[in-house]
């Protein structure tokens, strides 16, 4: 999120760390995260030649902003699994299944962050703990900063892109199905994607 990082050089690393946007000064404070604009999305390569789209449609949480010191920032998340949505029921029904995220016995999946940095610009990196079928795993995010504004009922947000990769194996996700052509059906890799929008508490 853009007050947290793009990927680090070597030759820039200690510069941009102190290479704090001014305009993000103001900005210091809680936020709670929109649902109603904000996307949560992943891409999963089906069959290994086409990726299926999809996203959570329940969530909550907050943000904690340092626009002097970056690195004080900090981010949590819990979503809700029966929310999972992927256009087509029979396919968000195997996903709830025990063969995915058992969403009966796990409902929740969270992020807490552990670790922010500026990377340059508008670019920021947030590392942090996530859960999925009780197993915690570390995640790191490239975010970027989106802007700031006043909307037209007088809320204060903030706006951010994320992206990241996980393999759903070290979560415990390790159902598949072989394919007659060699391959499997679900990819291991998982890309996850974030449009964030978030209201700065009163």
């Amino acid at each position: 999120m853009g007050i947290f990082g793009r990927k680090n050089t070597s030759e820039s690393a200690t510069a941009t760390q102190t290479a704090v946007n001014p305009e993000l000064a103001a900005l210091t404070g809680d936020y709670t995260i929109d649902p109603s604009h904000t996307t949560l999305g992943f891409v999963a390569r089906h069959a290994m030649v086409t990726n299926v789209k999809g996203g959570f449609l329940d969530f909550s949480g907050s943000l904690h902003l340092n626009g002097s010191n970056p690195s004080k920032s900090t981010a949590s998340l819990d979503v809700k699994m029966e929310s999972i949505d992927t256009g087509n029921a029979d396919r968000d029904g195997h996903l709830k299944s025990a063969d995915f995220f058992t969403t009966d016995q796990h409902p929740t999946m969270t992020f807490r962050s552990t670790k922010a940095e500026i990377v340059g610009g508008d670019d920021y990196r947030i590392t942090g703990d996530l859960t999925i079928l009780g197993v915690t795993k570390p995640l790191t995010i490239d975010l970027e900063f989106n802007g700031a504004a006043k909307d037209p009922f007088g809320n204060e947000r903030v706006g951010f892109e994320g992206k990241a990769e996980i393999l759903r194996s070290e979560w415990g996700l390790t159902w598949n199905a072989a394919l007659e052509t060699g391959g499997v059906l679900v990819s291991d890799k998982i890309k996850l994607k974030f449009d964030i929008s978030a209201i700065k508490n009163a």
